[in-house]
């Protein structure tokens, strides 16, 4: 062999060694970062399914709570953040949200939120229409929300169509989506008696009509699509975006607020053994007891207390009573722009009687139970995935700050777009631009 040619394949030879080497070392640089340990220590952490843990550490692995407690043992290398004087709770979850799904008000174009086209209402799920790179979910997770609700608004009928569950943290749709279809929407009351012609009893009337045809097609599908059955109510689309409704396998939400309309979504619900969950319940408190009885959970914001013909019981106490009766309440912001106020509500429901730790449960724990993810999320517990928030104080005083936020194990970038327009107007040159 020609010797120049033999030492151009020992180059080669040691070139293909030394950059197999560097892939190796890269690949193990990378699994090394996404494997980092992470060590909460000596905060007062709220775990919400247990006690308070106070000077308590909270112990991440690879994406997952691996211990929670008071002697926790470290591993080497583990990055450490000293929480004390510190609160430590999960990530905060609002059960009612359109991030992703609106992002200027004014103009149509950023509204994908609900269908216009009664054909398509039930089949209408929000998950297609969601933008991974909203400018509001950056607001929302620096204020310690990892976890939330997508839900379809008002559209073209009594039915909303499907909602979704996403954390906050991812940046492609496949990584943000956790759960959809999620739960069906639908209203009653006022304005559901706006959509069928103004009374309320017509409201009811198509809901029954509805879940009857639907309850009847899956007896006769097959037949109805030969062409050999009667016509329902309702497109095929959305006849079978509800058969996991009436079967129970789907929760309800019902948009309610009258003590009286109440009570008529608890009787649909066992006319139709439905899995409801009431939205708003203005004048819950009024029937408190027959809400506790049903086990129906009740979703609804502290910080409404503007009567109405609707609402004329409304109260800042509605929460509180609720609770006390022994009913399941989740708090959510029904918000896109403002999410991060939900810690301002359940400090407001606070305010009016509501336990502090009840509170916490309600943007927690209590909604994941709820949504079918407790077993993830919702609680600080070994084995439960990393969503985890440091606050300087007390979550739900309006001077407390964020200092750290993880979701699935990995700390957020803290970057906003409100942050980005702060440094851009900082400082502004006295003179004037077009000089």
């Amino acid at each position: 062999m020609n010797p120049s040619n033999q030492m151009i394949r020992r180059g080669w030879a040691h070139m293909t060694g030394i950059l197999g080497f560097s892939f190796l070392l890269v690949s193990l640089m990378a699994s090394s970062a996404t494997a980092q340990v992470v060590a909460i220590t000596h905060g007062e952490v709220h775990t919400v399914s247990g006690p308070v843990i106070q000077g308590g550490t909270v112990l991440m692995e690879d994406g997952l709570i691996t211990a929670v407690g008071r002697d926790v043992e470290i591993p080497a290398g583990a990055r450490i953040i000293d929480a004390r004087g510190k609160i430590v709770t999960p990530g905060l979850f609002d059960s009612s949200t359109r991030l992703g799904i609106t992002e200027v008000g004014s103009y149509q174009g950023t509204s994908d939120g609900s269908s216009g086209n009664p054909r398509m209402s039930a089949a209408f799920n929000v998950t297609e229409g969601i933008n991974p790179n909203t400018t509001l979910i950056p607001v929302a997770r620096v204020e310690g929300i990892t976890r939330a609700v997508v839900a379809p608004g008002g559209g073209a009928s009594i039915i909303a169509g499907t909602s979704a569950l996403i954390d906050l943290q991812g940046t492609r749709l496949s990584d943000l989506v956790q759960k959809s279809p999620l739960a069906m929407y639908a209203v009653i009351g006022e304005r559901g008696a706006n959509y069928e012609g103004g009374a309320r009893p017509l409201a009811l009337m198509r809901l029954r009509e509805i879940f009857s045809d639907v309850l009847d097609y899956v007896d006769h599908g097959e037949a109805f699509l030969a062409g050999n059955w009667r016509e329902y109510s309702l497109s095929r689309m959305d006849l079978e975006a509800l058969i996991p409704v009436v079967q129970g396998q789907r929760p309800l939400v019902i948009q309610v607020s009258r003590a009286d309309d109440i009570l008529r979504a608890l009787a649909l619900r066992d006319e139709f053994s439905l899995k409801l969950v009431l939205s708003g319940a203005a004048e819950g408190w009024m029937v408190a007891q027959d809400i506790a009885m049903a086990d129906v959970p009740v979703m609804t914001k502290a910080a409404s207390n503007l009567p109405s013909f609707e609402s004329l019981g409304a109260s800042y106490e509605n929460v509180a009573r609720m609770q006390a009766a022994g009913v399941k309440v989740i708090l959510a912001s029904f918000d896109g722009y403002n999410v991060r106020n939900l810690k301002m509500d359940a400090g407001l429901a606070v305010s009016y009687g509501l336990p502090h730790e009840e509170a916490l449960r309600a943007v927690t724990l209590t909604p994941a139970e709820v949504w079918g993810v407790a077993d993830r999320i919702g609680s600080l517990e070994a084995g439960k995935v990393g969503d985890v928030v440091v606050w300087s104080g007390d979550p739900f005083e309006l001077m407390t700050s964020v200092e750290h936020v993880f979701i699935d194990g990995e700390e957020i970038s803290y970057e906003t777009r409100q942050k980005a327009l702060l440094e851009k107007y900082r400082r502004l040159d006295s003179r004037p631009p077009w000089k």
